[in-house]
Order: structure tokens, then C-alpha cells, then sequence
């Protein structure tokens, strides 16, 4: 989402971690805004927060063992702070520990109140599964604006890239302005600008939320 004239962008080679948390009470305090990156276990966050932050110890820090089922918190300044979710559907969790941190995921979800959008991870090649579909019925309802990343754009040809983007974009048709996309891809730096773009629009924009 371009504006007409330029607009400021944060700086997000400053983003630092402040902690991991198991649940809602453990989270930073509940105040000024914050964008969550939410996607299935294999669509790519941790690279498209390395790709973001240009900085690998970024997602070393939340792919520490015993960390990945927690909600981790980046600061980029006192007020903007970035959200790394749990990957959704990690084969090697039990479904009782898998229950445990949906339910907490939820709780997060619903009653943050700093949280003002979604950043959806989808791999271009395996768009619109079970869980996307969940998220957006959940932005929905919340009303919170979700920005999708098409990742491993890389994988296809910029043409097919190109006509599975259009494809998916009218497939979420009834979003509305709800919901954006774009081609994005860790591996060669694809969308990265756009991505800063929209995160500052959104962090910086008081009347968002």
C-alpha cells in the first residue's frame, strides 16, 4: 500500500528483543503499539524478520530451543514493538502442548490491546490453508488490518508469481480493504521495502486503532 507522497519509515535495523512469553500476563506492558507476524511453522518468519531487521540474531534469538512455542517481543523503540508468534501446525509438539499455546494464542489475539495488525506469512505455493483461513475470520471479526506476505516468491517465475498473487487477491475479495498482499521473498530481498513501508504506515499512523 503506496501513498502518493513518502512517507517516514522506521528504522528496523534497531529492533531488539525484550523477552519471550508463555501467556498473556507474561507479556510486555500493555501499551503502545504493536504489529504480530503470525504464519503456518514453515512459511518463513523467522527469514522475513532476519530479511526485515537485516540482522540474523534476530531469529536466532526466538529459534532458541524451548522458545518456539512463546510469543516473542522485538522493540524498535519505546512505543513500536514487532510480535513473532508461535509457527502454527510444528509437527514435533504434542497436540496436548499444541492445545495449550493455541489457547494462549487466542488470549493474546483477542485481548492485546497494543496489538493494531497482522502480518500473515503464507508460502505462495500453499496459500489459503486451514489456519490462514482462521486468522482472517479472527482479523475479521476483530477488525484489525491484515498485511500478507506471499513468501518464497523466488520459488516461481515473476510471471506466475505474478498471476498467483492476482488469484489469491480476488480470492479474499470479501475482506475488503480489510486485507493486503504482496509477493515477498527472504532469499533475494523481493518486497522487503514494501514491507518496511507498510509496517511504518501502520505503527506510525495514530489513527490506526
Amino acid at each position: 500500500m503506496s501513498s502518493e507522497q513518502p512517507q517516514q519509515t522506521l528504522n528496523f535495523e534497531q529492533a531488539t528483543f525484550i523477552k519471550s512469553a508463555a501467556k498473556l500476563s507474561q507479556c510486555p506492558e500493555d501499551n503502545g503499539r504493536e504489529v504480530a507476524f503470525a504464519g503456518r511453522s514453515n512459511a518463513g518468519k523467522s527469514s522475513a524478520l532476519n530479511a526485515l531487521t537485516g540482522s540474523k540474531k534476530l531469529a536466532r534469538t526466538s529459534k532458541t530451543p524451548g522458545r518456539t512455542q512463546l510469543i516473542n517481543f522485538f522493540a524498535l523503540s519505546e512505543t513500536y514493538r514487532l510480535v513473532d508468534l508461535p509457527g502454527y501446525g510444528y509437527a514435533k509438539v504434542p497436540e496436548a502442548v499444541k492445545a495449550e499455546w493455541q489457547k494462549h494464542l487466542e488470549d493474546y489475539l483477542q485481548n492485546r490491546d497494543s496489538l493494531i495488525g497482522i502480518i500473515l506469512l503464507m508460502d505462495i505455493r500453499h496459500p489459503l490453508k486451514e489456519f490462514d483461513q482462521i486468522m482472517l475470520e479472527w482479523a475479521e471479526f476483530y477488525q484489525k488490518p491484515v498485511h500478507i506476505l506471499l513468501t518464497k516468491s523466488d520459488k516461481l517465475k515473476f510471471g506466475a508469481a505474478k498471476q498467483a498473487a492476482l488469484k489469491i487477491k480476488r480470492e479474499l475479495k470479501p475482506f475488503g480493504d480489510l486485507v493486503s498482499l504482496q509477493l515477498f521473498s527472504s532469499l533475494n530481498k523481493m518486497g522487503v521495502d514494501e514491507l518496511k513501508q507498510q509496517l511504518s504506515g501502520w505503527l506510525l499512523d495514530e489513527k490506526n486503532n
